[in-house]
C-alpha cells in the first residue's frame, strides 16, 4: 500500500473506534469525525446508486409476503 491509502486506512480505523466507543461508553463523538463518517457513507451510497439504480425491492418483497389484502 502507498502512504496515502495507508493514511486512509488509519483514519478510517480511528473513525471506527470512536464509533465503538460511543456506542460501548457513551461517550461524545468528535464533530470532525461524524462529518467524516457521513461523507464516508454518503460517497458510498452515490457509488452504489451510480452502479446499481433505484432497487425497488422491499414493498414487492412484503407484498408477496403478506398476501391478499382483505376486502374492506
Amino acid at each position: 500500500m502507498d502512504t496515502a491509502t495507508d493514511r486512509a486506512t488509519d483514519a478510517m480505523d480511528a473513525d471506527a473506534r470512536a464509533i465503538i466507543d460511543h456506542v460501548m461508553t457513551g461517550k461524545p463523538i468528535d464533530p470532525e469525525t461524524l462529518r467524516r463518517v457521513r461523507a464516508r457513507g454518503e460517497r458510498i451510497r452515490q457509488e452504489v446508486l451510480d452502479k446499481q439504480g433505484i432497487l425497488d425491492i422491499g414493498v414487492p418483497a412484503i407484498r408477496e409476503l403478506r398476501g391478499e389484502l382483505p376486502d374492506s
